[in-house]
């Protein structure tokens, strides 16, 4: 199968070895990853900030770079939630019938990582090997509008090596909520404390998550802290294999 990679801003700038990891897993899965490089932010932040006719063009923009593909794999439960979420409300805001159909149509070939991988391929076992002490970070969007279930951890299990360790309220929000952490920045600040003492609890070495934004938000915290901890996404924990574990 062809997949196309929507990589996101925040990947593509701050985090590239989860667009890699990303392409290893699925590569190394025998399917085939297309990446557009006209491709740009999906319009999340606009729109989140009330700009929601700026995003349009960006939206447009979406439309068109990702026209006719197969599927589309995200790296972010945030940006995935975009398109298949916010996109359907701008679509519905212009009473453009034709506009609808389109957002409806790419929004149903958009996935994120984990859902992909367990609800579309059936897979639970990629073949990933992390001989490591990790926790899992369910993250807002993942859980609350994409929906994702345990479908992260169903791959963390099956990871060979692994020691899986549950995280203490784990349904609790980090904070990061994008421009929310700015905007809001002592609310944000207790429930990343929260966050983060419930992960220290949790003795593990690293902390996984489906959205880089919110392992840069809680690996912010915990680097000021000096805590050992590393943030990874989970793509670059099931691109890991014995022969080559991402350090």
């Amino acid at each position: 199968m062809r997949f196309s990679l929507f990589i996101t801003c925040i990947n593509d700038t701050i985090f590239p070895r989860t667009g890699q990891a990303v392409v290893t897993l699925l590569e190394r899965l025998g399917h085939d990853v297309h990446f557009p490089q006209e491709q740009t932010c999906c319009g999340q932040a606009h729109i989140n900030t009330g700009y929601r006719r700026d995003a349009m063009p960006l939206l447009r923009r979406f439309l068109h770079v990702f026209a006719g593909t197969e599927r589309i794999v995200v790296p972010s439960a945030s940006c995935a939630g975009t398109v298949r979420d916010l996109y359907v409300q701008l679509a519905e805001e212009t009473g453009d019938a034709a506009l609808q159909r389109d957002v409806a149509d790419v929004a149903a070939r958009t996935h994120e990582l984990s859902e992909l991988l367990v609800h579309h391929l059936g897979l639970d076992d990629v073949g990933a090997f992390f001989p490591h002490r990790v926790t899992y970070h369910p993250t807002c969007h993942s859980m609350r509008v994409l929906r994702v279930g345990d479908a992260p951890l169903r791959l963390l299990r099956a990871v060979r090596g692994i020691t899986l360790v549950p995280l203490p309220d784990a349904a609790e929000c980090c904070g990061f909520g994008g421009t929310f952490s700015v905007k809001n920045e002592a609310t944000s600040l207790a429930m990343l404390a929260d966050k983060t003492a419930a992960l220290y609890t949790t003795e593990a070495e690293y902390c996984v998550a489906a959205d880089n934004s919110c392992l840069m938000h809680i690996g912010g915290a915990t680097h000021r802290a000096g805590a050992p901890i590393q943030m990874r996404h989970l793509a670059e924990i099931l691109a890991s294999t014995e022969q080559a574990v991402f350090a």
